[in-house]
């Protein structure tokens, strides 16, 4: 056994500053390993590493960029308080997190709608009539992608949740199956019913085309 005298070496060399990775140099995995042991620094890595990712999930499936940056915060406070809980898909830590984000959205989205309940039980005033509402809704019926919002919204949140993962997201059906907390197959049948109903719902007849700017069809 080699032995070493004098002060031990701090980490970074001589000088005792922090050795900063190259980003991708090291695996999901062993950055989590690091963050189960309690380095902050290396989970700020994989927040810098898929926060964009899971921005983008948030804001597609509630369309809002600013609800968007409040949940990418709650998830990833959701993710270091469960860090030892992480199940990797080939030592990548982003489908878990997706999974994370999902069910941040659900809770959310059951605040929602009991606020709603409660403000339905109000006593209703009359209110008057708002033209510039009908000047957006005019605006809104002139974009592009209108038709395609609003099949999105018809679908069941299962069938968003599979859509956003697989199309928008691009992940693979292993991969989204772990997001999702489902079987593969789920996957698969809830993706399946996604774009029939999309189908169902918009002109033209292929909503998942480039053009629409989903994404193409996966095979």
């Amino acid at each position: 056994m080699s032995r070493t005298t004098g002060t031990p070496a701090r980490p970074g060399g001589e000088d005792g500053r922090a050795r900063r990775e190259p980003p991708g140099a090291v695996s999901d995995g062993e950055l989590w390993r690091r963050a189960v042991a309690g380095d902050a620094d290396s989970f700020g890595v994989l927040f810098d590493r898929h926060g964009d990712a899971v921005h983008g999930y948030c804001a597609r499936r509630t369309g809002s960029l600013d609800a968007a940056d409040d949940l990418v915060s709650v998830v990833f406070l959701e993710a270091w308080r469960r860090r030892a809980d992480v199940e990797l898909v080939d030592d990548k830590a982003l489908p878990w997190l997706y999974g994370i984000a999902g069910r941040t959205l659900q809770r959310r989205w059951r605040t929602t709608r009991r606020h709603r309940a409660a403000l339905e039980r109000l006593p209703r005033t009359e209110a008057e009539p708002d033209h510039a509402d009908d000047v957006a809704a005019r605006l809104d019926d002139r974009r592009q992608l209108a038709q395609l919002q609003a099949a999105f919204a018809r679908l069941r949140p299962a069938e968003q949740e599979v859509l956003t993962l697989c199309v928008w997201q691009g992940l693979d059906y292993a991969s989204a199956a772990v997001a999702a907390g489902v079987p593969v197959g789920t996957v698969r049948s809830r993706l399946s019913r996604a774009r029939a109903r999309l189908r169902a719902g918009t002109v033209g007849g292929n909503p998942l085309s480039t053009s629409s700017g989903v994404g193409t069809e996966l095979s």
